[in-house]
């Protein structure tokens, strides 16, 4: 059964969980107390006249600070036939994840306070989610004209972006940068030369050529990261590399990072699962933009995250409707629906060894609230003080990848039929219960 609490419990006791916030080094079974939707204790109740309204029982469950997704697609406004706010929010209650940011390129573009003021407005009235909206960094996203960043930062926006739309000129990039710098925002870099390209579908390599799909070469990403390197290095900008994919620019960033550019990385949760064998049988649902490169790459985006180098896990999430994947290969629309599986897939990774529980959820939590910039305000942690963005996740519970069960409208996913484990029992979005799962 789902449901949502629609009466705020002020005060509440999560018992005997393992609390897990890496933002703090936390890592221990203990009681975890919430008071006028902030965190007030962990371990012992604030006094000993403080008496909880309400108690969840976390024996044997995780208990960990809300999900932060750096990049989910919510259609609204612009494409409703895909999804909205409302059912994507609470896809992504029921997921784990209490924060959102969204992309500039909705319809109209996040290019106005309004736009941006609008999207927040609707997540508000939902209440199963935080949104965060990145401003368009050139009007439009047409890559010509600056946007009005000062406004856009003053409306909310964390940062910047011209989403998947390239700025072909290298001039207008450079100006956009020193533009951005001065107000503090970070910039959200894709990283893909649109001439090498070329509109392509697949990864450039042996399976493109067997199967006849105009293809992509990994060059596309790397000439791409090289120029946008020079160009931080000369503006001072702080950069964020959104979704990279190629073992190269896993290097690029790396090298630079020790150089000390201001540069964090990002990867989108299927591409660490996922290679360019995946398209063989001319699957659609496996049709993403960038394309899913090759074994190797696959590894070295591992190994990157891993590391560090790429300090967030987001899930890119991209909800379709059916038609959408339905025409031949080239002609489907790209993307894949992830906000139902992104934490289990994540989890599955600590199982594949390359991270430790507290590294995962570290990669989903105080990460990406680090590059947006929401850290301070205690988001993504378990601090005293902090939002009460909380989840409660048990991590026996296995389940099987079923898209016609996934709370979110879209149903557009590889993942079909995979078993994972890992499921969330409650989230809680500023102390009131916005998910619960019995």
């Amino acid at each position: 059964m789902h449901e949502k609490a629609h009466n705020p419990v002020e005060r509440l006791a999560i018992r005997d969980g393992r609390i897990i916030d890496p933002a703090n080094e936390l890592d221990e079974v203990a009681d975890l107390f919430i008071d006028g939707g902030k965190v007030i204790s962990v371990g012992e109740p604030p006094t000993t006249a403080w008496i909880p309204e309400e108690q969840i029982d976390a024996r044997n469950k995780i208990v960990c600070p809300g999900l932060v997704d750096l990049c989910a697609h919510l259609r609204e406004p612009g494409q409703e036939q895909k999804a909205n706010i409302q059912s994507e929010t609470y896809a992504a209650a029921a997921g784990g994840i209490t924060t959102l940011c969204c992309p500039p390129d909705t319809d109209p573009v996040i290019d106005t306070p309004a736009v941006a003021e609008l999207i927040r407005h609707q997540a508000g009235i939902a209440t199963y989610a935080r949104v965060l909206t990145l401003g368009a960094l050139t009007q439009g996203l047409q890559g010509e004209h600056l946007s009005e960043m000062a406004a856009l930062k003053t409306a909310g926006c964390p940062g910047v972006s011209n989403a998947r739309k390239p700025i072909q000129n290298t001039l207008v990039e450079r100006r956009a940068m020193e533009y951005a710098a001065t107000f503090g925002l970070t910039v959200f870099l894709y990283a893909q030369d649109p001439y090498l390209a070329n509109g392509g579908c697949a990864h450039e390599g042996a399976v493109a050529t067997r199967m006849g799909l105009p293809a992509i070469p990994a060059a596309a990403e790397t000439a791409a990261v090289a120029r946008d390197l020079a160009l931080i290095e000369q503006t001072g900008v702080r950069a964020h590399f959104c979704r990279l994919t190629t073992a190269r620019s896993v290097q690029m960033v790396a090298r630079a990072q020790y150089d000390g550019l201001p540069i964090t990385a990002d990867v989108a949760i299927p591409y660490l699962f996922l290679t360019e064998n995946d398209i063989v049988d001319f699957d659609g649902r496996c049709h993403v933009a960038p394309p899913f490169r090759t074994q190797r790459d696959r590894e070295a985006l591992r190994a990157g995250v891993a590391r560090g180098t790429l300090s967030v896990i987001c899930s890119d999430h991209q909800p379709h409707e059916p038609d959408a994947k339905l025409a031949p290969f080239p002609d489907t629309e790209p993307g894949i629906s992830g906000l139902d599986t992104l934490l289990s897939l994540t989890l599955r990774l600590v199982d594949d060894k390359v991270l430790t529980l507290s590294e995962a959820i570290e990669r989903l939590t105080s990460g990406p609230a680090r590059i947006l910039d929401i850290s301070k305000s205690g988001i993504g942690s378990l601090s005293v003080g902090a939002p009460a963005d909380v989840i409660v996740v048990d991590p026996q519970q296995s389940w099987r990848v079923q898209p016609d069960r996934f709370l979110s409208a879209g149903h557009n996913t590889p993942f079909a039929g995979w078993e994972l484990s890992g499921r969330v029992t409650h989230t809680l979005l500023n102390g009131s219960v916005a998910y619960c799962h019995s």
